[in-house]
């Protein structure tokens, strides 16, 4: 373990009560492919500390205290610190990375996506658990390698250094994210987070956000849309009441929030809806 990542800080017996783990703990791939589903499948990406004007804090024990003891979901940064930690105290070699987000888009955007490169089995792997929509498992980190997961497929290409993943939607291949392979540390991660969460043209800036992947679908929440992906199917978009987005982070989420909290959401909505 290291100090730098903070494994020795993280309860893995809670982690993984929160995850649904109960497999093997050594760092091998098959352990690696095991936890990443686990995490992205078990934990929910939402940005509600932001709406609420909430400081998001990457310590490892606040950290804990709102995504394994809480049952909160978190943003990219408090995602992969906390798979970090976890990999860490389970003696995986990996380095964290930093990409921009693309989505299909010819912007250039802040390089404020956090990823890690892991060692496993003689092989290097990609793991993105703080995305929303991120793959359910590790992606081999090699020039035109693909993976299905289940009704997912992503692909990652190189070119002159720079590292984009793909991931196939409506019969195509979408680029997600760039990314590169310098080192990064958690005080970029830190940096990248003070900027998501603050700065007034971040992506999640006024906007309630929540995601949370599945084998077979993707469901997201923005503001009052509730929209349910499904590869190969058309979306499935339900505009919900004001009034209704609490229940839905409830129960579409597991993101109970107290009456103090959903009424703080309730009046953010009602102002930028001006109802």
């Amino acid at each position: 373990m290291s100090v730098l990542w903070g494994g020795d800080e993280l309860d893995l017996d809670a982690y993984f009560a929160r995850i649904g783990y109960e497999g093997d703990r050594r760092p091998t791939a098959a352990v690696l492919r095991a936890v990443q589903r686990a995490h992205v499948t078990a934990i929910p990406w939402e940005n509600l500390d932001m709406v609420l004007a909430r400081p998001v804090d990457l310590a490892l024990e606040p950290l804990q205290a709102k995504l394994v003891r809480g049952g909160r979901g978190g943003t990219c940064s408090e995602h992969t610190t906390l798979f970090a930690a976890a990999l860490d105290r389970l003696g995986f070699s990996f380095t964290g990375m930093q990409g921009r987000v693309r989505l299909g888009s010819t912007e250039i955007r802040p390089s404020s996506h956090n990823v890690l490169r892991v060692v496993a089995d003689d092989r290097v792997w990609l793991c993105d658990v703080g995305f929303g929509s991120s793959p359910l498992e590790p992606v081999e980190l090699a020039d035109g390698a693909e993976s299905t997961q289940d009704a997912w497929r992503y692909r990652l290409s190189s070119d002159a250094g720079e590292w984009v993943l793909h991931s196939w939607r409506d019969g195509r291949w979408l680029d997600v994210h760039a990314f590169t392979e310098t080192r990064r540390y958690p005080i970029d991660f830190a940096v990248t987070n003070h900027y998501m969460a603050t700065h007034p043209r971040s992506l999640f800036h006024g906007r309630v956000m929540a995601q949370q992947m599945a084998a077979n679908s993707l469901t997201v929440l923005e503001n009052t849309r509730l929209t349910t992906h499904r590869p190969g199917e058309e979306r499935v978009d339900v505009e919900l009441g004001v009034d209704e987005v609490v229940g839905a982070l409830a129960d579409v989420f597991g993101v109970v929030l107290d009456e103090v909290d959903a009424k703080v959401v309730r009046e953010v909505l009602s102002a930028h809806f001006n109802v």
